[in-house]
């Protein structure tokens, strides 16, 4: 199934505080795609702009599926997930008052996801075995790395094409933080699905990206076509790696 998000000269921000400058941006059909950079960089803004939540005020993002072009700054925010985009959102933003399993039918509202609800429940329980044994168990009282899977479980059951995910780590512990991005890369391969990753563990991000990009104060100051690549690149190694350029 042919996909690729295009983002091009983007700019996006809050009022008169912008976020994005010209940011452009490609991923195409099964890339795992790392947008690298720390907090308030744009990351979380770019991630928004794609799911249609906060409009671009210049530039241009489209979703090519099958030959289609849909011009994803006109669109809402619930026509994208029709397409089959889905985010794992910064802070998991689940819901701590309904229960695991009421979480996950939540993530299955889009027309095409609601005849495999069934089929996607068995996919997250395989992926993720201790939500099978808490479908009643409230939300609210998983540890924070339990409910960043269970925030990825939602976005699976929408039977997404393209998977955006804005900083899995944060909050988690380092042993947590490897084992959610090794998950990710799991599904990814498993399920054959493409995903945008924003992240700003570079060591975490860099061990699955394909390729990636790194922003720094809404501007993406650096392309890498591989993960040799970025590791290469004196920026990441001197600022974010800790290695010497």
């Amino acid at each position: 199934m042919a996909l690729e998000l295009s983002i091009q000269s983007v700019d996006a921000g809050y009022g008169a505080v912008r976020a994005l400058h010209g940011v452009s941006i490609a991923v195409r059909q099964g890339d795992t795609v790392a947008l690298l950079g720390t907090n308030g960089n744009g990351k979380s803004t770019l991630m928004k702009c794609v799911m249609g939540m906060v409009r671009p005020t210049q530039g241009k993002i489209t979703l090519t599926l099958n030959g289609a072009v849909h011009d994803l700054t006109r669109l809402t925010t619930e026509r994208i997930v029709d397409l089959g985009v889905a985010m794992v959102p910064e802070g998991r933003r689940l819901f701590p008052r309904l229960t695991v399993e009421e979480n996950l039918l939540l993530g299955a509202f889009r027309p095409a996801a609601r005849g495999a609800i069934k089929r996607n429940l068995e996919i997250c329980y395989d992926a993720f075995p201790f939500l099978k044994g808490r479908p009643t168990q409230s939300a609210g009282l998983l540890s924070g790395g339990q409910q960043q899977m269970l925030a990825i479980a939602r976005a699976l059951m929408s039977s997404p094409r393209l998977l955006l995910v804005d900083e899995p780590s944060v909050g988690l512990a380092p042993n947590l933080v490897s084992r959610t991005i090794t998950t990710i890369e799991q599904l990814k391969s498993k399920y054959g699905l493409t995903v945008l990753m924003a992240e700003q563990n570079f060591h975490q991000a860099i061990r699955i990206a394909d390729r990636g990009y790194v922003i720094v104060h809404g501007e993406i100051v650096f392309e890498g076509r591989s993960a040799a690549e970025l590791e290469r690149n004196p920026l990441i190694k001197s600022y974010y790696l800790g290695q010497p350029a």
